[in-house]
């Protein structure tokens, strides 16, 4: 698809709150708990996000793929706004006792699909990959077998996609799924740059990747780090919608800790503004992206 400079589209805004590896050791104001998670989603939807994007985190901190976590942000996120409740497929990474990083399985991914109360969205990983971060790699598994099932099981349940895409290959298994007619339209596609191990965070490399996405999609870019706050403007002025929060950076600027996911949402929001781009509604996303529940 071809983007524009020239967009005066509504920008969707999505808040990584919490995300799937670092914890309060890399800031103390990311929200691990699940009244921590509702309190920064409510801070983030009267910020100007619409999307609220999730990993969650178990009594030791770290990643979980216990239900009884996903079950209890949920439900508490929802108690305190209407925001776009996404799920993250990849669940996260643990470190075991010897410092090596594990993944979970792809059935305790699957299980994810069995949250409840049912949150609005799902995302997947559009192709295996080595997933590297200064703990260590490991390799992140999501065979094409795994994300038709999990693709089956959104549609039998009636949740939209989030297609993440670390690179031009998984955009090609993304174009597979969909002449299988297991992605329906709309589209959604979440360009994931400078995660080592994937495409690097280039402005060639966001220029192509957008370019070879299926006309009419909706997309956003995903960077980490050094790289964050300059992609998610580019991808903005391209007419694209942007995704921050402490999964993405837990920087407000270079030697800066961010104060607040809201911090980072009101930053976004003030530079969509500045391009004559308003922050869509929480109802203005549902429509885009399809939610009908």
């Amino acid at each position: 698809m071809k983007a524009t400079f020239v967009s005066d589209d509504k920008v969707v805004i999505t808040a990584a709150i919490t995300g799937g590896i670092h914890g309060k050791e890399t800031n103390p104001n990311i929200p691990i708990t699940a009244e921590e998670q509702a309190g920064s989603a409510l801070d983030c939807y009267n910020a100007g996000a619409s999307v609220l994007h999730l990993h969650v985190r178990g009594d030791d901190g770290m990643n979980t793929p216990d239900l009884s976590y996903y079950s209890k942000s949920v439900r508490l996120i929802g108690e305190k706004c209407p925001m776009i409740r996404q799920i993250g497929n990849g669940i996260g990474a643990r470190l075991d006792e010897n410092w090596n990083v594990i993944h979970p399985t792809l059935q305790q991914r699957l299980a994810l699909l069995d949250i409840d109360p049912r949150p609005e969205m799902h995302t997947i990983n559009a192709g295996t990959f080595e997933f590297r971060t200064p703990l260590g790699g490991a390799l992140f598994e999501n065979p094409i077998a795994f994300n038709e099932d999990y693709i089956r099981g959104c549609n039998e349940r009636g949740f939209p996609i989030e297609i993440e895409v670390y690179d031009l290959s998984h955009i090609s298994n993304s174009l597979e799924l969909i002449d299988k007619g297991l992605l329906k339209p709309p589209f959604h596609f979440s360009i994931v740059l400078g995660i080592m191990g994937g495409a690097a965070a280039t402005p060639e490399n966001l220029i192509h990747m957008v370019g070879v996405l299926p006309e009419g999609s909706s997309w956003q870019v995903v960077t980490v780090g050094k790289y964050h706050v300059r992609t998610v403007i580019m991808a903005m002025a391209m007419g694209g919608n942007v995704r921050t929060g402490m999964e993405d950076t837990v920087y407000y600027r270079k030697g800066e800790a961010a104060m607040s996911n809201a911090q980072l949402v009101e930053r976004m929001v003030r530079i969509a503004r500045e391009m004559g781009r308003e922050p869509a509604t929480v109802g203005e996303a549902r429509l885009l992206m399809d939610i009908r529940s």
